[in-house]
């Protein structure tokens, strides 16, 4: 009986983007796909609440793709959700003294040169700190190292290689701690020389934002109609209790609730702490790699939401250098819509999922939303939230002068404590591949082995990968992963592999 009279059922356990970019690469290939969420909405940790004030839907963070995430890319172009996203080809960074310093490539300069230019125009940075930062650039893309214990963090590093208290605050943290989800004296040496290389050297077109215009919780919307389309069964609200089977194959998903779904492969595509919890005796025996991915840390990001009466700043985005204060978004497009998705907080700012009834409110038309991102937030743990506030608007208005004038109408403070996994030296050796010894059980999520750090591209690419190792289970071999930005001769050179 052909592939073509019988189509294999998938079951994907985990509705975050890692599950969702499987289920895209399964059902494009005709796969039938079950997907089971135990959470009433999708998106994983990148997901929205609904203010209550409001009713408006908000991120809990805020989230950004890069021109160096290919796969995202892809994902979004496969799924027709690109054109939700606006592009920006300039960063704006602000000194301590308020002034805006623009990064962006050069119009005559090939790539890994197109950012010199941009860079020595920092004047946040002293020329001797600019001179300093290039000469440890140099070293550091050109440096041939492997995720290891033994290696030191990037940190350490930098002070090995003579940088500045005063230049690593205001540039390598500003940079890396955004990127990576971590503090300079946490992060890993290979971690770091990949954002610079991939993210901002490799190509021109490297270090271009790409932001939502709509909130996180309709675009998941976009993407459910999209997949239903495909008919791919989507569970929300379902909890799988257990993934069941034996040494040589998996054979069903037992629900919670006590329902048994057989399947003819699965893709566990939940965090590292639940993903040990998901097998049956028989098949984690077969798994020693989840024990390791038990040991990954988590590292918090917190987002500071902000309404305002007026407008603060016409930009859609800003780096602020050498403040608590790291990223700040505005509003992009027009998000008046009322919304679809998402779940409320609770008084202190944590995310409740007891009521996720959409609202018909719409966010008042005098009101100006902004959020403040902090990334490796531990520094304002049990910190007084009122104290962080003011410390937040305080910084805003040594930048932009209207924001001492403004009037905050509401605020709310969300940290997510596992929004990322934490990029320590020697992680790789924790992070599981995404093909198990069982051949129709395949694992997905950023937290597996990509090479990446807790991204959305991360997310992306093991989904994609999970469902090469199923499509080549079924003999339907069929490459899912998109290359990377092609690098020129120059940058071929000068960039060891």
């Amino acid at each position: 009986m052909s592939i073509a009279t019988v189509r294999p059922t998938v079951a994907i356990v985990g509705g975050g983007l890692a599950g969702l970019a499987a289920a895209v690469a399964l059902c494009e290939q005709g796969l039938q796909v079950q997907l089971y969420e135990s959470r009433r909405r999708l998106g994983g940790r990148a997901t929205s609440f609904r203010d209550p004030s409001s009713g408006e839907l908000v991120d809990h963070c805020q989230h950004v793709s890069m021109g160096c995430c290919t796969n995202f890319a892809d994902f979004c172009r496969r799924t027709g959700i690109a054109e939700a996203f606006q592009s920006d080809s300039r960063l704006h960074f602000f000194g301590r003294d308020g002034r805006a310093c623009t990064l962006e490539a050069s119009r005559w300069l090939p790539a890994p040169l197109h950012l010199a230019p941009s860079l020595w125009r920092q004047k946040y940075l002293s020329p001797g700190q600019r001179l300093s930062i290039a000469r440890t650039l140099w070293r550091l893309i050109r440096l041939r190292v492997d995720d290891d214990e033994s290696q030191p963090a990037i940190g350490r590093w930098l002070e090995s290689q003579g940088q500045s208290p005063a230049a690593i605050k205001r540039f390598w943290s500003v940079v890396l701690v955004s990127a990576l989800g971590e503090t300079l004296d946490r992060a890993s040496l290979v971690q770091a020389r990949k954002v610079f290389v991939d993210g901002f050297l490799a190509a021109r077109q490297a270090c271009r934002i790409d932001v939502p215009r709509i909130p996180l919780g309709d675009l998941y919307a976009r993407l459910q109609d999209w997949l239903a389309r495909r008919q791919v069964a989507i569970h929300l609200g379902t909890a799988v209790k257990r993934i069941d089977g034996d040494a040589s194959a998996v054979t069903a998903v037992d629900l919670a609730d006590g329902d048994r779904r057989p399947c003819d492969a699965a893709i566990v595509a939940v965090p590292w702490g639940w993903a040990p919890l998901m097998f049956s005796a028989g098949v984690l025996s077969m798994l020693p790699n989840l024990e390791a991915a038990s040991q990954i840390e988590c590292a918090p990001i917190s987002g500071i939401h902000l309404w305002f009466d007026r407008q603060i700043t016409p930009l859609p985005h800003a780096v602020l250098v050498g403040r608590l204060s790291q990223w700040i978004f505005s509003r992009v497009g027009n998000w008046e819509d009322a919304p679809r998705a998402g779940v409320p907080l609770d008084a202190r700012g944590e995310t409740n999922e007891a009521d996720s009834t959409p609202s018909t409110r719409h966010p008042p038309a005098a009101t100006h939303y902004y959020q403040v991102v902090v990334s490796a937030s531990r520094s304002i743990e049990g910190r007084p939230r009122q104290e962080i506030l003011r410390q937040v608007v305080a910084e805003l208005a040594e930048v932009w002068p209207a924001a001492q004038e403004a009037r905050l109408v509401r605020w709310r403070i969300v940290t997510e404590h596992t929004a990322v996994f934490s990029v320590r030296p020697g992680l790789d050796r924790l992070r599981p591949p995404q093909r198990t010894p069982i051949a129709n059980l395949a694992l997905a999520g950023d937290w597996t082995r990509t090479g990446w750090p807790s991204t959305m591209e991360g997310a992306v690419r093991s989904g994609y990968l999970a469902a090469e190792v199923i499509l080549e289970h079924f003999g339907m071999p069929r490459p899912q992963l998109v290359p990377d930005l092609p690098r020129n001769l120059l940058t071929r050179l000068l960039i060891k592999a």
